[in-house]
């Protein structure tokens, strides 16, 4: 091939790619949750979801894929064409997975390229408004202790967050419990709300219905601050607990290898429907403090909770299965 022909050669496809950037979106754009509708995360890619339809010229349809403890549907992103039309929300409990899952189909800090952090909220334990009122953990730790094993915590499934942190607070307050495993957050409260189990880690979210309707007492709140929503309700830290400075997170990521170019126009959208007051009032009363970030800044924001979680989950004795 001549000189010229070369250049030529190049020029168009630089022309080519540009062009095909240049129309992106031009058709609908994917946004998979690795859990069934309803809950916390498809209650923000959907707020997420609705503004960047309204900016960017085609539909952003959220596809709920569950099962398997969000691995099926967060497998399916890792291997999607890295073409700017697919991305997911990861959170919390892919930072576990790798800790208690021995065969995991993906890796997420190595198949996935992040774009921007979505949100922050902290975990709330919740009991039965009969037996403690709402932020009295002072009572809720006498009784642990002096109950022993009776004590029953329900947890989302072993190695999830709300069974971490019911390990973390057993072991720093010094009670024994018995864990009780559930399919979901949903179940788990309603039980706890019928005093069939003494409480449950869960997000505002999960149980602002039960919790508004006055079937549920709000204990103490993981993370560094009360939450807005509850006012009354202290930190773990306020409670003499240290060690539960930590967060439920969401965040967008996209199969590795997708154009940078993409993935910046894509983060750039997210930060600005976070931004827009209708997704702050959709979303207002779910305890979540929305928040984007960098790639960079989420890049290491994952790896340091894959390695945070990783250490509690050895601690508290979960080994893979």
């Amino acid at each position: 091939m001549s000189r010229r022909a070369f250049v030529v050669l190049v020029t168009s496809l630089f022309f080519a790619v540009t062009a095909v950037h240049a129309a992106y979106p031009d058709k609908p754009i994917r946004l998979i949750v690795p859990w069934a509708a309803g809950g916390s995360t498809d209650a923000i890619a959907r707020a997420i979801a609705q503004r960047m339809s309204a900016t960017m010229g085609q539909s952003v349809v959220v596809d709920n894929r569950s099962g398997a403890s969000g691995q099926i549907g967060t497998d399916a992103a890792a291997k999607a064409a890295p073409d700017g039309y697919t991305f997911a929300i990861v959170e919390l409990p892919h930072a576990i997975q790798p800790a208690v899952v021995a065969k995991l189909p993906y890796d997420l800090l190595r198949d996935f390229t992040p774009v921007s952090l979505v949100g922050t909220s902290p975990l709330v334990l919740f009991a039965a408004p009969n037996n403690i009122k709402t932020g009295d953990m002072k009572t809720f730790l006498n009784k642990a202790k002096a109950a022993g094993e009776l004590v029953s915590l329900a947890n989302s499934g072993t190695g999830s967050s709300s069974h971490l942190a019911a390990e973390v607070l057993a072991s720093r307050s010094g009670f024994k419990y018995t864990p009780i495993p559930y399919r979901g957050s949903a179940p788990a409260l309603t039980d706890v709300a019928a005093g069939q189990v003494t409480g449950h880690f869960a997000t505002l979210a999960s149980g602002s219905s039960l919790y508004g309707a006055g079937k549920l007492s709000a204990l103490m709140v993981t993370g560094p601050n009360r939450l807005s929503a509850l006012p009354g309700v202290p930190t773990a830290r306020e409670a003499g607990i240290e060690g539960m400075d930590f967060n439920q997170w969401w965040a967008v990521v996209a199969p590795a290898t997708t154009p940078i170019e993409i993935v910046e126009r894509i983060r750039s959208e997210i930060t600005a429907a976070l931004a827009h007051p209708s997704t702050k009032e959709r979303l207002s009363t779910l305890g979540i403090e929305l928040k984007a970030s960098t790639r960079d800044e989420l890049r290491s924001f994952m790896r340091d909770e894959v390695a945070r979680w990783g250490n509690i989950a050895r601690q508290a004795g979960v080994k893979p299965e």
